[in-house]
């Protein structure tokens, strides 16, 4: 903004909503947080909340609830608002509920003369990113979704505990779909430089098998979490503080978001899960890697998983 003042406009202060206003409060990433919520009393209470805890903040933050006239002076609207995932339920069953919500979301933000970055984090992610850009008519570089950065966050985690190193050091992507069609890009997965298959090969007590068990257990982690404690929240939620402070400090990270490709990665007219480099104008350029032939395939059917749902929702409209 012109007088350097970061703003964020959040909308949905369920479980990932204010665990994200929280982090991001605690992470003292912006200047200006407003909260808006259908229930207004939950935002006014979060608000409140979160002041309380404002002297033992790193650096102040103005925060309040408010309503989409906040978003027009917003550098970043953040949406997690949308119905939730119930145990048993695919992500993909949500589209249609979460579609019908999301126009009316973004036609709102609209009006207010916003003009800014859209980051999404509702799932089915990848087709909610799809549909704000669609009903935004914001460039395609200015809608993100919050797409694998969770997924290949579990991901380095999970082998940096097999590996017995600092997740940080671990450099591995899921791509595809944040959902069932997701894969892990094992050619390109290295600790310190070494290549991750090479590693296998040379220690004993490291298997295959090992590996494809630690890539189910973070493509399936979310229905482990949510059969457990009902929700998903605190591990997106840092990964969208991660996002937003890439965007509001124009750091030109590189982060698995799902992304609008053109042709990119042989797909067209869909966003979905890439590594991409992301700045204070949003996606700067999408990281192509060379991947295998396996990979090439498995990418593909996420594509094509998506692109059918994508065409069902969007030629009802």
């Amino acid at each position: 903004m012109e007088n350097g003042v970061n703003r964020v406009a959040l909308i949905g202060t369920g479980f990932v909503g204010s665990s994200y206003a929280f982090a991001l409060l605690n992470q003292g990433v912006t200047e200006e947080l407003v909260l808006i919520d259908l229930n207004k009393e939950k935002s006014e209470g979060d608000a409140m909340d979160l002041n309380h805890g404002m002297a033992f903040a790193p650096t102040p933050t103005k925060i309040w609830y408010g309503d989409y006239t906040d978003c027009a002076q917003a550098d970043l609207v953040v949406i997690c608002a949308g119905a939730n995932q119930k145990p048993g339920e695919t992500r993909l069953d949500l589209v249609e509920k979460n579609t019908k919500i999301f126009k009316s979301i973004v036609d709102s933000v609209m009006n207010s003369g916003f003009n800014g970055i859209f980051l999404v984090a509702t799932n089915p992610v990848d087709i909610l990113t799809y549909a704000t850009w669609k009903f935004s008519g914001l460039p395609k570089e200015r809608v993100i979704g919050s797409g694998t950065i969770l997924d290949t966050a579990r991901f380095r985690y999970l082998l940096g505990e097999y590996f017995n190193v600092d997740a940080r050091n671990v450099h591995a992507y899921i791509m595809g779909e944040h959902g069932d069609t997701e894969l892990p890009v094992w050619s390109k997965a290295d600790i310190g430089g070494k290549p991750i298959l090479e590693m296998m090969k040379q220690k004993e007590g490291y298997k295959e098998a090992d590996l494809d068990e630690i890539f189910v257990n973070v493509r399936d982690a979310a229905y482990h979490i949510i059969e457990r404690k009902g929700a998903t929240y605190y591990g997106i939620a840092m990964g969208l503080v991660r996002l937003t402070k890439a965007i509001l400090q124009n750091q030109n990270s590189i982060l698995t978001v799902s992304a609008y490709l053109d042709g990119q990665y042989d797909g067209k007219d869909i966003y979905i899960g890439v590594p991409a480099v992301v700045n204070r104008q949003g996606i700067r350029e999408i990281v192509e890697l060379e991947l295998s032939e396996k990979e090439k395939e498995q990418f593909k059917q996420s594509v094509e998983v998506l692109t059918a749902i994508k065409n069902e929702v969007f030629t009802k409209k």
